[in-house]
């Protein structure tokens, strides 16, 4: 199948957005091309950052995604004559019914440190200003997103969509035009992260000694636990899909003289699966060994977005069926089994 003249500029900037932790992180992130009746879009599970490197974009028949879509339905036709093992996106939907020729969805930091605020609304309004822009609240991934995203459209095109608890969209000509827009918000919306002590390694490596657990690798993650705010934010609730897909509802720290081994231990008596990371009030964050790279990059992404939220602000959280419904998604499923893989 002849592949899209565009297609080696939407590898190079999937590189570029991918290989930016302030603008996606892991296999999070999708960007998608359009040539006549084919839908070039990211594979579920695959990495932006790796556009150059491996075979990430799937061929999805267009008038089959928007067909489906209008029938409520999440399976995406592949585009005729093309057999593909990969999956697109589970945003798939949501880039067929955009009417640019390229679409770009990235789960920046400074916009979603703004998108799960309360009180945004008339700054994100001053910051916008002059763009072709609109804020929607959250809905689930995938055809939730996409029916609010259509409906949203209809009333007024824009090309810029700020995503409630999710991230950025942008709609474009051209991939330089969408990273150039993606810029320009990230421009407008820039928050400056607060600091923190740093993490007392001694002790986080005398607190894991026994377990199935390390202190985290990346320093700039442990500031979740040594930033009192930061460590209030994460505990209190999840903030946005790939906080709870790749990390669980919230994050769980020991409390009191608790150690992680009793804490550990009780977890396994209430018969629940160990925590993939565990925060310790003041000193760090520690992690699974057997934790992917996956949930890694989003500790250090959920500290990005935590240390850019003012102290004040009024956050909203997922809802605990928002939580559920992520956990029970068997597209997610998928997309975490392909980016174990990785």
């Amino acid at each position: 199948m002849q592949k899209p003249a565009g297609i080696d500029e939407l590898r190079r900037m999937s590189a570029r957005v991918g290989s930016n932790i302030l603008l996606t992180q892991a296999a999070g992130g999708n960007s998608s091309i359009k040539q006549d009746d084919v839908l070039w879009v990211k594979a579920s599970g695959m990495w932006l950052a790796d556009a150059e490197d491996k075979e990430v974009f799937v061929p999805i028949s267009l008038s089959g995604a928007r067909a489906a879509l209008a029938e409520d339905d999440e399976r995406m036709p592949l585009a005729p004559g093309h057999h593909s093992p990969l999956r697109g996106s589970i945003e798939t939907s949501l880039h067929a019914l955009m009417p640019h020729p390229v679409v770009l969805h990235v789960h920046s930091v400074n916009t979603i440190a703004w998108s799960v605020r309360t009180d945004a609304a008339d700054k994100l309004a001053a910051r916008l200003h002059g763009l072709a822009w609109q804020r929607l609240d959250y809905h689930h991934p995938g055809l939730p997103l996409a029916r609010a995203v259509s409906e949203s459209l209809a009333r007024r095109p824009a090309d810029v969509l700020i995503l409630g608890n999710h991230g950025l969209v942008v709609g474009a000509q051209t991939c330089e035009a969408a990273e150039a827009l993606v810029l320009e918000v990230e421009r407008r919306l820039a928050l400056p992260p607060r600091s923190a002590a740093l993490a007392d390694t001694t002790a986080l490596a005398e607190i894991c000694d026994g377990t199935a657990y390390s202190p985290v690798a990346d320093q700039i993650s442990h500031q979740l636990a040594t930033d009192r705010h930061n460590l209030r934010l994460v505990t209190s609730g999840s903030l946005y899909p790939d906080h709870v897909i790749f990390l669980g509802p919230a994050l769980p720290a020991l409390v009191g003289g608790e150690t992680l081994t009793a804490r550990l231990a009780h977890t396994a008596r209430a018969g629940l699966p160990a925590p993939i990371a565990m925060l310790i009030p003041g000193k760090g964050i520690v992690i699974r060994n057997d934790a992917n790279a996956a949930a890694q990059a989003m500790l250090s992404c959920l500290v990005l977005v935590a240390s850019r939220l003012p102290l004040r602000a009024q956050i909203k959280y997922l809802p605990a069926k928002a939580e559920q419904a992520l956990l029970n998604w068997d597209a997610e499923r998928y997309r975490q089994q392909m980016t174990a893989s990785r």
